[in-house]
């Protein structure tokens, strides 16, 4: 979106702040901003210098941010000279910066999505915004001026990959230029008002040294995951919500070599392969008029028709699992994909559930058939009470034993715990049984040494 197109739309959301007596919802006023009539003058100097052959940067698509930010610096200077009272060095500072985040960026919330140590932002209404850091929740002093404010960085955020919110479609799935995944949602159903949260992804994907770094794993769990992937197993990454799972799976998808050919299925595209033969796929909403709109199950279908090596479907939800399923008893070995479970048992559970959202009236024991001959590995991950995420069961799924499906633990974490800071304090745990999902992985010219599988 251009910039002049920016100021235009925030302009327009601004005007709406002041709504009819009879509209459903109250906007919330949150604070007087003293200088919100010199960011108005602001922004109407920078609307009139679009024309001008001085300013052309402002105008040019592929214009360099930091050309931007130092054409939005002069003319606000320019501006704040022109006034008859003179505004105090610091002040100007700050208005410099919040007329350069409103108008490049995604106004207050810029500066939480540039702060490296934040990594989940939570804007549940005008006045109440917190950040995720060190998996901890804490509330900021950011504050926008209102609902309307709020709207208009919603629009900002999905209007560039073509989502739409309104009132006939109040929820929207998006994501940042980086990747980063948001959700937002308004009123009628966000009663306080929009609501946004952004999941950052860090601007360098981790890698397996970063969580082995922050003690995700071992050394010993990450050398059989990297034999599970390049041996082409079916790998689930199972765990509740912001656990890691789709930073697991993005370091498990980082071990597929690089002369295959890898389709990706997302709802919101955000994994973040390093190959260079790579297919992302994402879905689509409806239109207006509730047409048009291209669901998962679709997208793992036509992925089938790809002539793909390795098919990543970024996270199963419903009925997409039962097409994910065939596709791994297909021929597509090597799958990968996240789930939202507790245990590794309660995965299974969830998968069979999912399945028979499809639609087909399948016998459990027939589903069940399915799971246990396409699924290989689950890896569970969760996410402690001290906010530290753990990889706490590497499992394989070993097949059938009448009407039930048969698993194994070959790593689990024993927590120990806490220390004085409220740590908690273990340690990754092989079980001492070395898998049968082996004499798959050495088919297909992997080896794994037997130490990786006994307590030292």
């Amino acid at each position: 979106m251009s910039l002049l197109k920016r100021l235009e739309a925030q302009k327009q959301t601004e005007q709406q702040t002041q709504k009819p007596a009879g509209e459903k919802h109250k906007q919330t006023v949150v604070r007087s901003d003293p200088h919100q009539g010199i960011k108005a003058k602001i922004h109407k100097r920078i609307v009139d210098e679009m024309g001008s052959e001085e300013s052309k940067v402002l105008t040019a698509k592929d214009a360099d941010r930091s050309a931007l930010e130092e054409v939005v610096a002069r003319l606000a200077n320019t501006v704040m000279d022109e006034e008859p009272v003179p505004i105090p060095r610091n002040d100007r500072n700050r208005i410099i910066i919040e007329v350069v985040d409103e108008v490049l960026g995604y106004g207050p919330i810029e500066s939480l999505l540039k702060d490296e140590s934040v990594s989940e932002v939570m804007v549940n209404s005008p006045d109440q915004v917190y950040v995720e850091r060190k998996g901890k929740l804490i509330l900021t002093d950011v504050s926008f001026r209102d609902d309307a404010h709020v709207m208009h960085v919603i629009e900002k955020i999905v209007a560039p990959i073509g989502r739409r919110i309104d009132e006939s479609s109040p929820m929207v799935d998006a994501r940042l230029p980086d990747g980063s995944r948001v959700n937002a949602i308004i009123p009628p159903l966000a009663l306080k008002g929009p609501c946004i949260t952004i999941r950052k992804f860090a601007k360098d994907p981790l890698r397996v040294d970063n969580l082995l770094a922050f003690g995700t794993l071992s050394e010993e769990m990450a050398e059989l995951l990297r034999a599970c992937v390049e041996g082409k197993l079916n790998i689930v990454v199972s765990g509740g919500t912001g656990s890691g799972k789709t930073t697991t799976l993005n370091i498990l998808s980082s071990f597929i070599p690089s002369d295959e050919r890898i389709v990706t299925v997302e709802d919101a595209a955000e994994l973040q392969l390093r190959q260079d033969h790579v297919v992302t796929l994402e879905t689509r909403p409806a239109n207006i008029e509730g047409k048009g709109a291209i669901t998962m199950r679709d997208l793992v279908r036509n992925s089938l028709r790809m002539r793909p090596d390795r098919i990543v479907v970024g996270e199963v939800r419903s009925g997409e699992a039962l097409d994910m399923l065939q596709a791994m008893n297909t021929g597509h070995d090597g799958s990968l994909t996240t789930g939202h479970a507790n245990t590794p048992r309660d995965m299974l559970s969830r998968l069979e559930t999912m399945v028979l959202m499809a639609g087909m009236d399948l016998p459990v024991r027939a589903i069940r058939e399915q799971i246990a001959s396409a699924i290989d590995v689950i890896v569970q991950q969760s996410r402690l009470r001290d906010g530290s995420r753990k990889i706490t069961h590497i499992t394989e799924v070993q097949g059938m034993e009448g009407e039930v499906v048969t698993l194994q633990d070959i790593f689990v974490f024993e927590s120990t715990g806490k220390d004085e800071n409220g740590k908690i304090i273990g340690h990754f745990k092989p079980t001492g049984i070395r898998p049968k999902f082996l004499e798959k992985v050495a088919a297909n010219g992997i080896t794994v040494p037997n130490e990786v599988f006994y307590p030292k």
